[in-house]
């Protein structure tokens, strides 16, 4: 290898001579380029230095050659061409005349030119000014074109705004949002009127709403007169109706006959008389809620907000007013119950709300519908009927409650035609019927009673068969024996009879009053007749008749008249009873009719009169008895019996004939006027007896002397002579003398003094005194005793046997002791 490396060929060093041509090669190279000026002179100048010695120095002298040929080679070429640029020169000094006389004449005619062309410029300019004039003119006409419509229909929003046609308005709202303002809406003004749209659409509604609420307001102002209207109308028609009912049932088939004298006419269905009819149809014009009502403004706004969008809002905004109108037309006057116009100005609003909501549920699809209808009908029948209920039960004249029902009956009437139910009135009408009940029952006792205070209890006295004919026509009365009896003459009743009577046929009157127009049988009506007139006999006559007869004015004969009218208007009981069937035509032999009470009532009366009767013979007899003034030590009686006690036998006999005035006609009046007379007398003298051994055991008196006991049975006996003169007819023996016969054996057994006797016979059956009790006698023992005992009283009656004082005491010590064994035997015994 190393070899290798010694024997490799060398490179040739060069000579002088190529070295040379070498870098006259480069640098002409060199020059070329920056001559040339294209290249970058860095990259040459770069090649001339680098990695060569002396470089600069080099390139700097053949730079210097090179500048000196080239001068040589200029100066050549302009020693070559010098005579050329010396012609040339004189030529252009020649033509240099020549051109400033060109430009003077070219200054010249630019000057000429200027001036000439000025007003050429000037049309120039106003040619074209004018050009686009009328490019903008046209431009503005096309868009203007564009714009119009747009306007047109603006205005004619605005116009159909200020003249209230919202619907129009809304109609013309959308076309300009759909058709006209996309055509146009890079104008500013358009896509204002855009921002205004929402707006006035807002303005709409807004103010649709304010006429609704106007319009809610003026149907509430008006519910009044509709309701007025809608009254009258159901009223007119079924005054009609009944007229033609009446006819049909008289076999009137044919046209309605002549009222006053004035053919009837037909008009909406109701029946005008010739004379009334101009001014009825006058008042038609304003019979209908169009007519009272603009109903404009609700449909306006249904439409409105259905156009919107928002028919909900609106359905729910109108129901929860009406609802809310509902309540507070449901709401009554706290007077309203005072008078009968404050019952109609009640009903009338609630008709008129109703004809109302019916109008509307008709005339529009869904702003009210029939559910929403029937909830707010049912809400006020809840209502009005708690407040008929509370008001009617304030009324206490039967005039206004029997209004009130012919005002509920009318409508009923008026708001079935419309299409409610009103089945529930008709049963609040039954209890309203119970209450015109009360108040007519209030009404016919003060009548009872006045009628009572102002009869003379003495019968009718008639002088003519006029007189006569006028009371039987008042009353059902017939007497055979009367009737034979020449003028004057007199009926047994008092004038309160035919009176009670007549009375008592009114209120019937006045309870079938109500029963009217209540779609009810003739059944049902006749037992609502019956029960009524039960409770005027049976309460308020019964209780009438109690009354009066309590009262402390009331004698003995008003008594006696009283029993006879109660007797006569028990007799007139059945004839109550036709009357009743003659109105309802319903026979008494139906199963289900009720019976009058009458003849109970009338019974329960006299039994009162009866008692009366005796309560206030005894009554009587104790303020006789009163006036009694015994000398209860006197030493021996006066012959003849007490004055007080004469007269109270006089008094009884005067009294007991009035007792003959008693009805006794037939033979039942017989045996009930005896019956009454024997009962009063039994009555007195049992409670004359009572009150004598009363008077005689009473523990305040403490001694009795045997003069005091002979007056006293004095009196006795006048007592059982006036009970054996038969005072009253219809006892048997010794029926009357039987109620002295306490006082007779006790007297009897002081007056023979036969203690033995009675002490003996005690408790036989055949004991002559075996009404005496032990108790009794024991007591007026202990008084005639203490009588005895007193010494200082002359002429006692045992002054004989005062020399035999003490024996006499001790036989009385020993009959009290017996007496007093025989007491305390019966009290253990029982």
């Amino acid at each position: 290898m190393a070899s290798d490396r010694v024997n490799a060929a060398l490179p040739s060093i060069p000579t002088a001579t190529e070295e040379e041509e070498n870098q006259e090669k480069l640098y002409g190279s060199v020059f070329a380029e920056l001559e040339s000026l294209e290249l970058p002179l860095g990259t040459t100048l770069r090649s001339v230095y680098d990695d060569q010695p002396y470089a600069h120095r080099r390139f700097m002298e053949k730079l210097e050659a090179r500048i000196r040929n080239h001068d040589r080679e200029i100066e050549k070429m302009c020693n070559f061409h010098h005579q050329g640029f010396v012609d040339a020169i004189t030529e252009l000094l020649k033509v240099r005349a020549d051109a400033e006389k060109l430009m003077v004449q070219v200054t010249d005619t630019n000057r000429r030119l200027q001036e000439a062309g000025k007003e050429v410029t000037n049309q120039t300019e106003e040619v074209i000014r004018c050009r686009i004039q009328q490019r903008n003119m046209a431009n503005t006409v096309e868009k203007l074109q564009l714009c119009l419509p747009v306007l047109e229909m603006y205005s004619k929003l605005k116009d159909q705004l200020e003249s209230k046609r919202y619907y129009a308005a809304l109609k013309t709202m959308e076309q300009l949002e759909k058709v006209y303002i996309p055509r146009v809406g890079q104008y500013r003004f358009c896509q204002i009127m855009a921002e205004t749209l929402p707006l006035l659409r807002e303005g709409i509604k807004d103010v649709s709403m304010s006429d609704l609420k106007d319009f809610l307001e003026s149907i509430r102002k008006h519910s009044d007169k509709i309701g007025e209207t809608a009254m009258r109308q159901a009223q007119q028609h079924r005054t009609f109706n009944s007229a033609i009912q009446k006819q049909l049932n008289l076999g009137c088939t044919k046209s309605v006959h002549p009222l006053n004298g004035r053919t009837p006419t037909h008009h909406n269905g109701l029946v005008l008389e010739e004379g009334e009819e101009e001014e009825e149809e006058g008042d038609e014009e304003v019979l209908t809620a169009q007519d009272l009502v603009d109903f404009s403004p609700v449909y306006r706004c249904l439409h409105i907000y259905t156009i919107l969008g928002d028919r909900e809002t609106f359905e729910n905004y109108y129901r929860k007013q009406r609802k809310k109108q509902a309540r507070l037309v449901l709401q009554p006057q706290a007077s309203m119950h005072e008078t009968v116009e404050g019952y109609r100005r009640y009903f009338n609003q609630i008709v008129g709300f109703f004809v109302v909501e019916d109008h509307i549920l008709h005339a529009t699809q869904g702003l009210v519908t029939s559910a929403f209808t029937e909830e707010i009908w049912n809400m006020a029948l809840s209502k009005l009927s708690a407040v008929l209920r509370t008001h009617s039960s304030y009324c206490e004249d039967p005039d206004l409650v029997l209004e009130l029902k012919n005002l509920i009956v009318i409508f009923a009437d008026t708001l079935q035609g419309y299409g409610f139910p009103v089945n529930r009135l008709f049963d609040l009408l039954f209890e309203i019927r119970d209450q015109y009940n009360e108040t007519l029952l209030k009404k016919w006792a003060l009548v009872f009673r006045e009628i009572f205070e102002l009869d003379n209890y003495s019968p009718i006295p008639v002088e003519t068969e006029e007189e006569y004919k006028a009371v039987i026509s008042r009353f059902p009365f017939y007497d055979a024996e009367i009737e034979k009896q020449d003028f004057p003459k007199k009926l047994p009743m008092s004038q309160s009879v035919p009176q009670i009577y007549t009375q008592v046929k009114e209120f019937i009157y006045a309870s079938l009053k109500f029963s009217e127009s209540l779609h009810r049988s003739s059944t049902e009506v006749d037992d609502m007749l019956r029960k009524s007139t039960n409770l005027l006999l049976t309460r308020t006559l019964s209780g009438c008749l109690q009354n009066l007869i309590k009262k402390p004015h009331i004698g003995l004969t008003e008594l006696v008249q009283i029993i006879i009218n109660t007797t006569h208007l028990e007799q007139a009981c059945r004839y109550l009873e036709d009357f009743i069937t003659n109105i309802t035509n319903v026979s008494p032999e139906t199963v289900h009719t009720t019976r009058l009470y009458g003849l109970s009532t009338f019974k329960d009366a006299r039994h009162a009169a009866e008692g009366e009767i005796y309560t206030k013979l005894n009554q009587k007899i104790d303020e006789f008895i009163q006036l009694a003034d015994y000398e209860w030590g006197m030493s021996e009686s006066d012959g003849r019996a007490s004055g007080y006690l004469m007269d109270l036998i006089n008094f009884l006999r005067s009294t007991f004939q009035v007792f003959t005035h008693l009805p006794n006609n037939n033979n039942d009046h017989a045996s009930m006027s005896g019956k009454v007379a024997q009962t009063a007398c039994m009555s007195a003298c049992k409670h004359l007896s009572t009150s004598l051994m009363q008077m005689l055991l009473d523990s305040e008196l403490k001694q009795v002397s045997m003069g005091a006991v002979q007056q006293f049975n004095l009196d006795v006996i006048q007592c059982e002579l006036f009970a054996s003169s038969e005072p009253v007819p219809g006892f048997q023996g010794d029926t009357l003398q039987l109620a002295f016969i306490d006082l007779r054996q006790l007297l009897d057994l002081f007056m023979v003094w036969d203690w033995s006797t009675y002490l003996a016979d005690y408790g036989q059956p055949t004991s002559k005194y075996l009404r005496v009790n032990p108790a009794t006698a024991l007591a007026l023992l202990e008084k005639v005793y203490r009588g005895m005992k007193d010494t200082s009283k002359k002429n006692n009656i045992f002054s004989q046997f005062r020399k035999n004082d003490r024996d006499k005491q001790k036989l009385i010590e020993t009959v009290v002791k017996q007496l007093r064994s025989l007491v305390n035997g019966m009290s253990q015994h029982s």
